[in-house]
């Protein structure tokens, strides 16, 4: 796994976290225990700190930055494939939907869920356990049953499949 230190910070990364080989952290990261990093994202804190809390999940070419100051993913959150975090707070067990983009200083509360596609403008505030809609991101509803369920289980689905890529990945051999 790439890791690089950046004017003298290095990222800290528990060893029950999982981070694919082909991820990059830079700089003033922290990544606590059972986290996964997954294939193609970036974590560049190179201005303040990031910090990713237990148990969550960042997927496939995410891209998580901080201006100065702290950016912090909360525990069992999931950070959805292609996604852009930056420089926000991103509340514990909250669901960042694919292709989402949360920005500066905004804050994701508990158990929300951002919906595939969002836009997170700066400054805003999406309550608990409410779905964030639209691009920008203006309408918040409720959770429905099906939104519920995302958010209750998906840090689980995704941590047990760390284990598994921990355990089960190989290069190939190209003849």
């Amino acid at each position: 796994m790439p890791l690089f230190s950046f004017e003298g910070v290095s990222p800290t990364v528990h060893p029950d976290a999982w981070i694919a080989p082909t991820a990059t952290l830079i700089g003033d990261v922290v990544i606590e225990k059972g986290v996964s990093v997954w294939y193609g994202v970036v974590i560049r804190a190179d201005l303040g700190r990031i910090i990713i809390r237990e148990g969550a999940n960042i997927q496939d070419n995410s891209v998580i930055h901080v201006n100065v100051g702290l950016c912090e993913v909360g525990r069992n959150v999931t950070v959805g494939h292609m996604c852009l975090v930056h420089d926000c707070t991103v509340g514990e067990q909250a669901l960042i939907g694919n292709g989402s983009t949360v920005l500066d200083k905004a804050e994701i509360g508990e158990r929300a869920l951002v919906a595939a596609g969002a836009t997170v403008t700066p400054g805003t505030v999406v309550p608990p356990e409410t779905i964030a809609l639209g691009s920008p991101a203006k309408k918040f509803v409720p959770l429905s049953d099906s939104a519920r369920a995302w958010v209750d289980h998906n840090a689980g689905i995704y941590q047990e499949l760390a284990q598994r890529h921990r355990d089960g990945i190989a290069p190939v051999e190209q003849s």
